[in-house]
């Protein structure tokens, strides 16, 4: 009796702990400064740099590897209870035992970051209540300075521009609070790219390897900001409009023309998409030169030519679901969340001012 007492309490271990797991996370939404401190600049890095040193050792992507094992084990559960190899009671303890588990882990690896403080208090920057004259200006310079700079991004490779990305981290370290190196971030190709190029998904953090990985069929155009957003990930940096604006700003700031020219063409999508309803849009629209716009089309034909529109609602949908969990209100819209960021930090001269020695703009 006390042999059987025994087996039953050690599958109840794990959904337990999850319970009590689940229970910090939400005392850790209420205290993001508890979080900061002793979690995301504590013991977050210590874990980023320990995990991702050992999974950069492999080549190939082990997320990519654990969540096939993951989606194998349903198959194999039901080949077994149809064989009578095991009883519904031990699948159904099985299944909430790993489920549990992967709760666990993935708030103690990475997940508590998403209760940390926001950029705005991170980084000291005031948040702003712009002017629609303000916002059209910003738009205008931002239409300029992506003409200037246009430029081809083909001559970059991959490990070019790991290495620029890398070296304007390092030197943003400061500026954006982050204890660098944190860690190896070289990116690793997604494993099934063509089915996440068809729900429109370019790249991935993965939290339980602490691997980035950026989808085969990312063009070159794209290719830096998608790498910056992703290692933005890796630094604990979970929101989607602060990993863009990490992105733009540390691709912006790299002494690489080509990086320099793929940070605003993706920052200048962004501000047109909310202009877009503004009566001056066709007047701004009409600004950028035919070589931006060439661009523009490239990167939208080549997204829709992979697009399946039923995979890419699902993806859109789950990830929603996802963003929403873990208290991120505006769902898959934070990630144009991004404009907003951008005018707060461009308009707070103060900040500017303080790192006039570090940022270029």
């Amino acid at each position: 009796m006390q042999k059987g007492f025994k087996h039953t309490i050690r599958w109840w271990v794990f959904p337990l702990l999850a319970i009590v797991c689940f229970a910090f996370t939400e005392m850790a939404a209420k205290h993001p400064a508890i979080v900061e401190n002793w979690y995301s600049n504590g013991m977050y890095p210590m874990v980023a740099g320990s995990i991702s040193t050992l999974s950069s050792l492999i080549p190939i992507s082990i997320d990519d590897l654990f969540y096939l094992a993951l989606l194998a084990c349903l198959p194999a559960l039901m080949v077994l209870l149809a064989f009578r190899k095991i009883s519904f009671g031990f699948a159904g303890k099985f299944i909430l035992t790993i489920l549990s588990s992967l709760y666990i882990l993935f708030y103690v690896l990475w997940g508590f970051n998403y209760y940390r403080q926001n950029i705005n208090q991170r980084l000291g920057i005031d948040e702003q209540q712009p002017t629609q004259e303000e916002f059209l200006s910003i738009v205008n310079q931002l239409i300029a300075q992506t003409n200037q700079n246009y430029c081809s991004s083909d001559s970059l490779t991959p490990e070019d521009t790991d290495s620029l990305i890398e070296r304007s981290y390092q030197k943003l370290a400061p500026v954006l609070r982050l204890s660098y190196p944190a860690g190896k971030r070289p990116d690793k190709a997604i494993t099934f790219s063509h089915f996440f190029a068809q729900s429109g998904i370019t790249g991935y953090f993965g939290p339980f390897f602490n691997e980035v990985h950026v989808n085969t069929y990312t063009l070159p155009l794209e290719y830096p900001v998608t790498l910056a957003h992703e290692k933005a990930h890796q630094f604990g940096i979970t929101s989607e409009a602060e990993a863009n604006f990490y992105a733009w700003l540390v691709c912006s700031q790299s002494h690489s023309k080509p990086l320099n020219y793929t940070a605003d063409l993706y920052l200048l999508r962004h501000f047109l998409r909310q202009a877009y309803q503004l009566k001056e849009y066709p007047e701004l629209a009409a600004k950028i030169s035919p070589e931006v716009k060439t661009d523009f089309n490239r990167i939208r034909q080549h997204w829709m030519e992979l697009r399946n529109e039923k995979l890419d609602r699902a993806a859109s949908t789950v990830n929603d679901a996802y963003l929403k969990t873990n208290k991120v209100e505006g769902g898959i819209q934070d990630y144009s969340g991004v404009v907003k960021l951008v005018l707060d930090f461009k308009l707070d001269s103060t900040f500017q001012k303080t790192h006039s020695y570090i940022l270029s703009e």
